[in-house]
């Protein structure tokens, strides 16, 4: 399991997740409109997840229904890269 970043991240890109993760696991270029979670470097911690002011980050398994197309989205941004 790994964590994923939702759609409420889109244009606001607060950093306070990435300040927080152990592993630097937390990518975005200056033109992304959101961050993303690389699946492969994530190490499960969570100390991400309480940190985001609009509650985009949820574990892979608890991410809301409507936004279950960001779990492929994240995973897709790392595999072009």
């Amino acid at each position: 399991m790994t964590y994923v970043i939702t759609e409420p991240c889109i244009g606001v890109k607060d950093a306070s997740c990435v300040d927080v993760c152990p592993v630097d696991c937390i990518h975005a270029t200056e033109e992304d409109a959101m961050y993303f979670i690389d699946p492969d470097e994530c190490i499960d911690c969570g100390a991400c997840e309480p940190e985001c002011p609009v509650t985009a980050i949820f574990a892979e398994d608890a991410v809301p229904d409507d936004q279950q197309q960001y779990i492929q989205i994240n995973a897709d941004y790392f595999a072009n890269k």
